[in-house]
């Protein structure tokens, strides 16, 4: 599986930004699809999940009410909208899959992962 993000850039806080994650190759074999942050210095993060079969979402504390996961089945992609971002959401963004049904919150559950796109958020 390839999977290639897309959708980073500078933006004010306040601002939106939208991510994209287009899966190629076995995109059969997974069923969850998640995006992870890292900030500098800082461990990676769950922000969001998707069950690509049953359509299930699942969000970090920091994401809910201003994040939103949602899937172009036409073309194996998984978007993440960010609204009223905050300079704490600063960080390379990137997302990853797995063939569980359950959507973990844990960076090691996920078999494979795209290179990351940088968000930037300014005060």
């Amino acid at each position: 599986v390839q999977l290639q993000a897309s959708g980073g850039g500078l933006v004010q806080a306040g601002e939106s930004l939208k991510l994209s994650c287009a899966a190629s190759g076995r995109t059969f074999s997974f069923y969850t699809l998640a995006w992870f942050r890292q900030a500098p210095g800082k461990e990676r993060e769950f922000v969001a999940g998707f069950n690509w079969g049953a359509g299930n979402t699942r969000y970090a504390d920091s994401a809910k009410g201003r994040f939103s996961i949602s899937k172009d089945s036409a073309k194996n992609t998984v978007h993440l909208q960010m609204n009223s971002l905050k300079p704490e959401d600063t960080a390379v963004y990137y997302c990853a899959v797995d063939s569980s049904r359950f959507i973990y919150d844990a960076p090691t559950m996920y078999d494979y992962w795209g290179q990351g796109t940088l968000v930037t958020v300014s005060s």
